[in-house]
Formats: C-alpha cells, sequence, structure tokens
C-alpha cells in the first residue's frame, strides 16, 4: 500500500498544462527545464515522488525540491534557476565608486595619454593605480569586470556623441525670424513699406572637388547565372584636379535655384550673386535672403555694394553656428546625393558645367522646399526679423 502524500497536490491551469507538455517533449530546451517539466507534468497528474524519480532517474530529494518550489511560486517559475548569492564581491564600493569616476574623466586628466578610455587601457590603469589611490581591492581587477561595471553604470567611455553647443543668445529671436520668412508664400508684402517682396535661401557649398578618373568606369554587365558584373566597376585611384564652390540660392516660393560656379567664395563673388538677383526682378521688388553669417555677407565691400541698391535686400542671418536653419542645404544635400556622390570629371571646367547642368536639371521641374516647423512653435520675437544691412 503506497505511503499517502505529506505534500499537497498542484492543480495546473489550462496555459501551464500546454507549456508543461510542450517543454517535457522538446529536444532543444535545456536539460534542466526539460526534467522540471516532466516532474511536474508526472506530480500534477497524481504520480509519487519516488515513482516519479524511479522514472526520471533523479535523486528524490530532487523531485521533492522542483514540487515544492512549484507549490511556493507557481509552476512555470519554478522551470527557472534560483537567484543565488554568488561570489562576495572583492571589490569594495569605495573602488568601485573610484573606477566609475575614472570612467568619467578623459585619460589625460589622470596623467595619460589617449584621449578617451577603451576596456582594456581603464582595467590597467587601475591595476598600477589602485593601491596608491587608497583602492587595494582592485588591484587585480580585469577587463572582464570593468565591462560590467560600466554597463551597470550604463557608460560607454569609448564612444563620442556630438552635439551642437548654443553660443548665440538671441537664437530663438533669430530663429523665429527665419520660420517667418519660411512661410509658405508665393509673393508677400512687406508689412513696413508695402512692397512686394520674394524669398531666398543662400549659401555657399565650398570646396567641390573636381576628382578624375586614372582608368575608365566599366558598366555593368547583365547575366543569368548572376556570374557576370552586377554594379559599375571603378579603379580606386584618381587625381586631383582643383575644387569649385557653388554659390547658390533658392526661391522659397518656387524652388527655382540660381547659382554661380567660381574658384573661391569672397565678397566679390557674394556681390555676384546678389547682382544675379537683383536683374531677376523689377526695381520695385524687395528681394529677402536668409543666409549665414559668413564674413563676406557683412563685409565692407559688400555694404559698399548695398549701399549702391538701397532697399533692395533685406537680409534675415540665421542664428550663430545654426546653418542648419538655411533651407537651401536641404537642397545642397539634394546636390550631393543625386550630382557629387562618386563623380568624375576631366577639368574643373567640366566640374563647372557639370553643376549648372545639374541647376538647369532642377530648374526644368523645380520643387519647393517646406519647413515643417512652424513659428507659432518657438517664442516670439522681438522683431520680424534683422533689419536690413
Amino acid at each position: 500500500m503506497p505511503h499517502p502524500r505529506t505534500i499537497p497536490p498542484i492543480v495546473l491551469a489550462p496555459e501551464e498544462q500546454v507549456t508543461l507538455d510542450r517543454l517535457a517533449r522538446s529536444r532543444t530546451a535545456p536539460t534542466r527545464r526539460v526534467a522540471r517539466a516532466q516532474i511536474l507534468r508526472a506530480y500534477a497528474a497524481g504520480a509519487s515522488i519516488p515513482s516519479i524519480a524511479t522514472q526520471l532517474h533523479l535523486p528524490a530529494s530532487t523531485v521533492t525540491r522542483c514540487v515544492k518550489k512549484a507549490l511556493a511560486v507557481g509552476p512555470l517559475r519554478a522551470l527557472e534557476d534560483s537567484a543565488r548569492a554568488g561570489r562576495r564581491r572583492r571589490i569594495t564600493p569605495e573602488a568601485r565608486a573610484w573606477i566609475i569616476s575614472l570612467a568619467c574623466q578623459k585619460p589625460k586628466d589622470v596623467g595619460g595619454a589617449p584621449e578617451f578610455w577603451s576596456e582594456a587601457l581603464l582595467a590597467r590603469y587601475v591595476r598600477e593605480h589602485a593601491t596608491a589611490a587608497g583602492h587595494p581591492s582592485a588591484a587585480q581587477v580585469r577587463q572582464g569586470t570593468i565591462s560590467k561595471l560600466l554597463a551597470a553604470q550604463d557608460l560607454q567611455p569609448h564612444r563620442v556623441q556630438y552635439y551642437l553647443h548654443r553660443r548665440d543668445p538671441d537664437f530663438d529671436r533669430k530663429m523665429v525670424s527665419v520660420l517667418h520668412v519660411y512661410e509658405p508664400v508665393a509673393l508677400d508684402l512687406d508689412p513696413d513699406d508695402g512692397r512686394p517682396t520674394v524669398r531666398w535661401s543662400y549659401d555657399e557649398k565650398p570646396g567641390i572637388q573636381a576628382l578624375a578618373a586614372v582608368a575608365p568606369d566599366r558598366p555593368p554587365v547583365p547575366g543569368e547565372d548572376g556570374a557576370e558584373q552586377a554594379t559599375w566597376h571603378r579603379d580606386h585611384e584618381y587625381r586631383r584636379l582643383g575644387t569649385r564652390t557653388l554659390l547658390a540660392g533658392i526661391d522659397l516660393a518656387t524652388g527655382e535655384v540660381v547659382g554661380i560656379v567660381r574658384p573661391r567664395h569672397r565678397s566679390r563673388e557674394f556681390i555676384e550673386f546678389l547682382q544675379a538677383l537683383d536683374a531677376r526682378y523689377a526695381p520695385a521688388v524687395k528681394i529677402q535672403v536668409v543666409l549665414d553669417n559668413h564674413s563676406a555677407h557683412t563685409s565692407q565691400e559688400t555694404r559698399a555694394y548695398l549701399a549702391t541698391v538701397p532697399n533692395r535686400f533685406a537680409f534675415v542671418f540665421t542664428p550663430t553656428h545654426a546653418s542648419w536653419l538655411n533651407l537651401i542645404e536641404v537642397f545642397f544635400a539634394k546636390l550631393a546625393k543625386q550630382c557629387l556622390r562618386g563623380i568624375r570629371v576631366a577639368s574643373v571646367e567640366e566640374l563647372e558645367s557639370r553643376l549648372l547642368a545639374y541647376l538647369a536639371w532642377v530648374n526644368a521641374d523645380p520643387v519647393p522646399f517646406r519647413w515643417q516647423y512652424r513659428p507659432e512653435s518657438a517664442e516670439p520675437p522681438e522683431a520680424s526679423k534683422d533689419p536690413a544691412i
């Protein structure tokens, strides 16, 4: 006659029964989880602990512990290993805090040569200086321990993320002034004098390199079996022929681009661009231009030219160190992707012609760019725009 149970029975919910049945038959799950599922399934079906131990070739004590754990925490949680205390920490809390403080400094700040820590460099520094710093418990630390300490604090001192520091105290006011210019209008009236106003965004793209190939490019060759040439092939060598600067502006209402290509971008080239804009419109039209704080835009030479066309131009400057607010940069990104990426030319003159041909191609079907961030989302400025120069 079997002995009566001294341990209460286990009652499985339907979803628990399904999980245990699936896991008990698994060929890929860890052995310990499979064995625990088989124990709990058999015990819930009414089998005794000795019979389960005999059937599964396990010690009766192992079966008893598994059943008691399931009664205490639930059948599914009993499948997992319980958390253990583990080995006592050898590194004191003070030493750990010291290591973290080192990770938050640059190596040069503590007498090292590198710019940033790697885990190996930090571990080496800790081993060499732990005793002198009063933390002998960290004198034998290894890179793996350093990795765990940094991960626990979510620190990655070997990596750099760039940010944009706001240097202009009038950033918000100037930003809103620029955003007001970007409001979608085709032909506006200036609120001060009622003159018709056109709006442009201007900037320079300097240092466009004229690179010449030393061997001809090989075109793709189709092939049904995939063995032919699927991409363009190009020799990795090239020759530098010089650089050119594109000075360009975009009509915010129509998307039309006006540009000139020159070897440099000084005040005289900027004035040449302004003269090109001036020739496009009747004298009664006011030309409002968003541009950055380049010295050529406020130089004595530029001011002298503006004095010859009084009240013709109104400049709206982007905040200092915020050229990303200039919408023409969106066009430059499009230019780089569609025209300049991987370009090869035979001369700088060919580069100039290719740039001008691209502008003509864009102007054949211009697309206005729309700035999504609206002025009402920011604080109102003290003035609607910067005064004209």
